[in-house]
């Protein structure tokens, strides 16, 4: 290859390269790699002052960063050889571990850039939302500060996966409590309540300690579905012994100051939690003071900006797209060509029912689910292979193939759309009436989006299932 040409790829052959090296730096993992002082402390402010401040490090031919991986510092002598990395040589594997390193080196535009290719990321491959593994990873490795961009960006990721979706082992206790400290007493979407959270913590912290104490608490710590539906479900087992108990709730102890217990129902409280013996007796009995002082209605029983999961993205959404009303409603600007779609921000994912409503303020407009990728906002959804829609005249389309459905509606409709995703169909509720499973829809992808198509003067509002009393 001939040189002098291209500046960046010449200087690309001196990263990690022993031959035109003059200090070795030896990582975390203690694997070492090979540096030249003279284009490190001239690229950064930090290794300026390290190798050129006369002390030891100004004439040892090793240093060492017992705290920086070997795969963060690898990229990191990318970017200050060359001043760019690629964006695919950062992985979820290496993702964070770089990210520490940028900040450790205090290479704030290389953190800059690796938030944005983690958003990139999500965009191009939303089947794989890694986000409760890089948010693991994050609380083991950074401290908590709450500014930091992109510890928010990956908290704002997560909150709006409901955590029964996210199986055990892949977001960790300390993870979890990143995601609870950065979300309590603020105003951000979250989508699991709060008797879910305490679930999910406590399932959580007994799994560290015995495999007996995380079966005993699976069966112990209903979901609320499964408490709704079993009628007297508060009493069952209840007498039945936790293993450990006293260990659980030093696991726990780390959350229990995040977790919001007012907005738990009373009976929940004292049917279930209390006996397990994993909170504080001082906690309980301080929330029902409170509660009995109220004498008034329960708080939310979610955090944040309530089922706010359904909203719609404004990254996601063709031209000529307005959002409102705090992401609630969807409309154009003026009359266009072909009609636009918009998805919205939750991702649905991993098993159970989901449901939420669309309210057609103004028609037309047609409502169902799009796959993650492959979709264009810029025509309508029911012409491509990975749109599902309902129309307004009835009928349902997906691949520019259609069939009737239900009698058609139109303006002040309220459509519920009914995704089951241990079956991977989907039906729909008219204005009341509850209509059989799409036949042709009998195989979706395991991972969809609430979405809609329209035109002007459509006008259209997402909310989460309001059922009828």
């Amino acid at each position: 290859m001939t040189r002098g040409y291209s500046l960046e790829r010449d200087f690309r052959l001196l990263v990690n390269n022993p031959k035109y090296s003059d200090i070795e730096i030896l990582c975390e993992d203690e694997k070492k790699l090979y540096g030249c002082r003279a284009i490190l402390a001239a690229r950064s402010e930090f290794f300026d002052s390290l190798l050129y401040n006369g002390m030891k490090e100004s004439h040892e031919k090793q240093i060492s960063f017992p705290k920086v991986n070997s795969a963060g510092m690898e990229l990191i002598l990318e970017y200050i050889y060359t001043g760019s990395i690629k964006e695919e040589s950062l992985t979820k594997d290496n993702m964070i571990e770089t990210f520490y390193a940028a900040n450790y080196f205090q290479l704030t535009e290389l953190e800059n850039f690796i938030t944005k290719t983690f958003k990139n990321t999500l965009k191009k491959n939303c089947t794989e939302n890694c986000s409760p593994e890089l948010l693991s990873k994050f609380a083991e490795k950074i401290p908590l500060i709450e500014d930091n961009i992109f510890l928010n960006l990956l908290v704002e990721m997560v909150a709006v996966i409901p955590l029964n979706n996210i199986e055990f082992g892949r977001l960790s206790i300390s993870g979890l409590q990143y995601l609870l400290a950065c979300t309590y007493d603020k105003d951000k979407p979250f989508a699991t309540p709060e008797y879910e959270v305490f679930r999910y913590g406590a399932i959580l912290a007994s799994k560290q300690v015995s495999n007996d104490a995380y079966k005993t608490l699976k069966e112990r710590l209903q979901t609320l579905k499964e408490i709704k539906q079993v009628e007297n479900s508060v009493q069952v087992d209840n007498e039945k012994l936790i293993i450990n108990h006293q260990e659980i709730a030093k696991k726990l102890e780390p959350l229990v100051k995040y977790i919001d217990f007012m907005r738990i129902e009373g009976q929940i409280l004292t049917d279930i939690i209390e006996p397990l013996e994993i909170i504080p007796a001082k906690i309980i009995v301080d929330v029902y003071r409170q509660k009995t002082r109220l004498n008034k209605f329960e708080l939310n029983n979610t955090r944040g900006t309530i089922c706010s999961q359904y909203v719609w993205d404004e990254t996601e959404c063709g031209t000529n797209t307005l959002i409102e009303d705090n992401g609630k409603v969807v409309y154009l600007k003026s009359k266009t060509k072909s009609w636009r779609n918009v998805r919205a921000k939750m991702i649905l994912e991993g098993k159970g029912i989901f449901e939420w409503d669309v309210i057609i303020e103004k028609a037309n407009a047609w409502v169902g689910v799009c796959a993650p990728e492959n979709l264009s906002y810029e025509f309508w959804a029911g012409r491509q292979p990975t749109g599902w829609v309902l129309g307004v005249n009835g009928l349902c389309y997906n691949s520019d193939k259609g069939s009737n459905y239900c009698p058609p509606f139109g303006e002040g409709a309220r459509i519920t759309v009914h995704l089951d995703l241990n079956k991977r169909t989907c039906a729909f509720t008219v204005n009341g009436t509850k209509y059989p499973e799409v036949s042709t829809w009998d195989n979706l992808p395991s991972k969809l989006y609430p979405v809609v198509s329209f035109n002007h003067p459509a006008r259209l509002r997402i909310q989460p299932h309001q059922k009828s009393v």
